[in-house]
């Protein structure tokens, strides 16, 4: 399903213009906001031209390009050409941080309070703790309750505060993002996680396991007090999805048209759905129908993709200091992420290598090389700006308010990261 809803990335293309300069006289910074989406369907056979102008210069980027277009569904798929690099980080006007300071500030600490008040076990209160230590980027919270506030504000027309069962999806939303953390520490034995040693390092499998279930049933238990059937459903959804990425992660696809969709669906189902849930979760609550919820959902499945994509391709391009892991760790636990899988089409001898795992000696090394010496990087990073660009125009159906213009901000983070 989530590999089927990829065909309305697909059949979006930028014409026109697509930023418009907003200047800020006093500050003299300027704010670029995409605007004017052109629904036209993509021949993903043919090659497509497509200028931008330079306003354009960080989603689209201030380049000509040839871009043959694909879908990663399809049976056959070619090359993005992308001429030069993506631009440096461009300063903005609006800090959805800032602007939802009031709302996040104490998600962390509330979060530590509850697993506090669950347990009477203090090695487990310790390790359930550790990762809520404030250095995350807390980004489902906060893309959650911009969610929450820009929707209240289309439905009811006024700023009004978000419902505290809102915020309430938020906090679960990082309590289920942090013990999928733990849990994953666990299965490849990771060493490092945000710049401190793992807890896996820190505390036995077993303990740390049991840790990452507690997470879970903390984060159950906030989910029954919503007393909302429909949401709990859409929320369980999450939980579904992250079991089920898992086991998709542990396999892979002898075809490599039939590799990327199952790449895909894998992402969505390990990251893509948490956000897309929680984005539609705070919607409904907020008395969102169908058709709007539906917008919220797709959002964040939007945002989702282009998050992981991102972090995919950070693995090749970050230093471990930046990323607070090792680098290149994604091979060496022999997974093929989007920079490998566009690789194999100007080196095919990544191929035998993907259905090794990279287990044999050199091969984490060599494709390392092979995917710089290929578009990859620069086709990843595309694939990430075309969901990013679809997020925005999802975000631009909503009544303008600065909650509004904070989902469209996210995008800009999203791409330009550097962790």
């Amino acid at each position: 399903m989530a590999c089927i809803s990829l065909n309305r990335v697909c059949a979006r293309v930028v014409q026109d213009k697509l930023y418009q300069l907003l200047v800020n006289k006093n500050q003299n910074t300027i704010y670029r906001q995409t605007r004017n989406f052109n629904n036209a369907t993509i021949n993903l056979t043919k090659r497509n031209q497509f200028g931008f102008n330079s306003i354009g210069r960080n989603l689209a980027g201030s380049l000509q390009t040839t871009l043959p277009l694909l879908h990663p569904c399809t049976r056959e798929y070619s090359s993005v050409h992308t001429q030069q690099p993506a631009k440096p980080v461009r300063e903005v006007e609006l800090d959805p941080y800032i602007l939802l300071d009031d709302d996040i500030k104490y998600v962390t600490q509330d979060i530590r309070d509850l697993i506090e008040s669950g347990t009477n076990q203090p090695e487990l209160d310790t390790i359930a703790k550790y990762y809520f230590d404030g250095q995350g980027k807390a980004l489902r919270p906060m893309v959650g309750m911009l969610m929450a506030r820009a929707i209240n504000h289309h439905i009811h027309k006024d700023m009004r505060d978000p419902l505290e069962s809102q915020r309430r999806v938020a906090m679960i939303s990082e309590m289920i993002h942090t013990a999928s953390l733990i849990h994953d520490d666990v299965i490849d034995q990771s060493n490092f996680r945000r710049g401190k040693p793992s807890v896996n390092v820190l505390w036995n499998h077993r303990k740390v396991t049991m840790t990452g279930d507690y997470i879970l049933s903390i984060a159950s238990i906030l989910i029954a007090r919503l007393k909302n059937d429909d949401v709990t459903i859409v929320l369980s959804e999450i939980l579904t999805d992250l079991v089920q990425g898992e086991f998709m992660q542990l396999g892979s696809k002898e075809s490599e048209n039939e590799r990327f969709a199952h790449y895909l669906t894998k992402t969505y189902r390990k990251t893509a759905s948490l956000i897309a849930n929680t984005t539609k979760s705070v919607a409904m609550l907020g008395g969102a129908d169908e058709s709007l919820s539906e917008l919220a959902f797709q959002y964040g499945r939007n945002v989702g993709l282009a998050f992981q994509l991102v972090d995919d391709l950070l693995d090749f391009v970050s230093s471990a200091e930046a990323m607070g892991k090792p680098t290149a760790a994604d091979l060496k636990l022999g997974l093929a992420t989007a920079p490998v899988l566009f690789a194999c089409e100007k080196f095919p001898e990544l191929n035998p290598m993907i259905m090794r795992r990279f287990e044999e000696p050199g091969d984490v090394e060599r494709a390392f090389e092979l995917v710089h010496k290929s578009q990859g990087l620069e086709q990843t990073r595309f694939l990430a700006r075309k969901h990013c660009i679809e997020a925005i125009r999802l975000a631009q159906e909503l009544t303008e308010s600065p909650y509004q213009k904070g989902l469209i901000v996210v995008n800009d983070y999203v791409l330009n990261r550097m962790k």
